[in-house]
C-alpha cells in the first residue's frame, strides 16, 4: 500500500518509521523540508507539497498543529483536495475540532473520496512504539478497511461514529490529561517542599491509586531537567481551547478545565514556554527548583 503523509514533526516522524517498518510505501510532505530528514534517510519518498503526495497515494495521512495548518493542507491551492485521485482515502490525525473533521467529510464525499478524522493519544513514546490509541470517526466502510494499517501503528483502534466523532472523543481524552498534567505538577511542588525523596515518591504512587499514564513518562523526565516536547505544550492549549468551545456549545460548564487552560495561558502566552513538552508547566511555578 502506498502511504501519503502530511507532517514529520515529533509525532509524524515515529508514526512514518512504523510504517516503514511494516513494509508500507510512504511519500511525505512537510513545510520545513529538512524536518523530514529523518523519515527520508528511513525510506520515505519527498513530495513537494500536500497536493502531490495525495496525487500519488491510496491512502493520504495529515498529523499538523493547528485547525488552521490542516484547513490549508486540504483546502490549499496545493492542498490534499487538489491532488487526491477518486476512491482513495484521507485521514487526519491531527487534533482539530470537529466541524473541520464533518467540511473534510463533506468535501471529500463531493470528490468520491472518504474520509476519517482520526485523532490519537500516546505522546512521542506512543508513536515512536507503536502504542497509540486512535479515536476514530468518519466513513465507516473506510474505518474497517483500514484497521489493519492503523493498527500498525496503535494498541488500540476504536470507532466512534461519524464525522467529528474522532475528534469529539480526542477532546474527553484532553480533559482528563488536563486533570492529570496538572495533578502531578502540584504533586511534586509539595512533595518537594515538604522535604520528601521525589523519586521514592513516584515509586510510591506508581504503586498505588494515583497512577496514571502522565506521571509515568512525565516525572521521570522532571526529575532530569528534561522539558523536550513529547506533547508541545501550544498544542495542548490549543485542543482545551477547542474542547471548551466544544463544551460552550452543548451549554457544559467545565471550571476544572477552565483552570487548566488558564495554567497553560501562563505557560505558552506569558512564559513564552509554548515549545517545551507539557510537563513544563511545572517551571511556572515559583517554588519548584530545576
Amino acid at each position: 500500500m502506498k502511504i501519503g503523509f502530511i507532517g514529520t514533526g515529533v509525532m509524524g516522524t515515529g508514526i512514518i518509521q512504523n510504517f516503514l517498518k511494516a513494509g508500507n510505501e510512504v511519500v511525505v510532505f512537510n513545510r520545513t523540508k529538512a524536518h523530514a530528514d529523518t523519515v527520508i534517510e528511513a525510506g520515505a519518498a519527498w513530495a513537494a507539497s500536500a497536493r502531490e503526495v495525495a496525487a500519488q497515494a491510496d491512502v493520504t495521512i495529515s498529523m499538523v498543529g493547528f485547525p488552521k495548518d490542516v484547513e490549508e493542507t486540504y483546502f490549499g491551492e496545493n492542498g490534499v483536495f487538489k491532488g487526491a485521485q477518486p476512491g482513495t482515502t484521507v485521514i487526519d490525525m491531527t487534533t482539530s475540532t470537529p466541524s473541520l473533521a464533518a467540511k473534510i467529510a463533506a468535501q471529500a464525499h463531493q470528490q468520491h473520496l472518504t474520509a476519517l478524522d482520526a485523532p490519537v493519544s500516546g505522546g512521542d513514546i506512543g508513536a515512536q512504539n507503536g502504542t497509540l490509541t486512535i479515536m476514530v470517526g468518519g466513513d465507516r466502510a473506510a474505518f474497517d478497511k483500514y484497521t489493519p494499517l492503523l493498527n500498525e501503528i496503535g494498541q488500540r483502534v476504536s470507532y466512534f461514529g461519524a464525522a467529528g466523532k474522532g475528534q469529539h472523543t480526542k477532546m474527553a481524552n484532553q480533559i482528563m490529561i488536563a486533570g492529570t498534567m496538572t495533578g502531578l505538577t502540584e504533586m511534586l511542588v509539595y512533595a518537594q517542599n515538604a522535604g520528601l525523596n521525589l523519586n521514592d515518591v513516584l515509586s510510591t504512587l506508581e504503586a498505588g491509586g494515583a497512577d496514571n499514564w502522565s506521571m509515568e513518562n512525565y516525572v521521570p523526565r522532571i526529575l532530569q531537567n528534561d522539558y523536550t516536547p513529547g506533547f508541545f505544550a501550544k498544542h495542548f492549549l490549543k485542543d482545551l481551547r477547542i474542547a471548551l468551545q466544544e463544551a460552550d456549545k452543548m451549554g457544559l460548564d467545565l471550571p476544572a478545565t477552565k483552570q487548566a487552560k488558564q495554567l497553560y495561558e501562563h505557560m505558552v502566552d506569558d512564559e513564552k514556554l509554548g515549545n517545551d513538552g507539557t510537563q513544563g508547566l511545572i517551571l511556572t511555578y515559583p517554588k519548584w527548583q530545576k
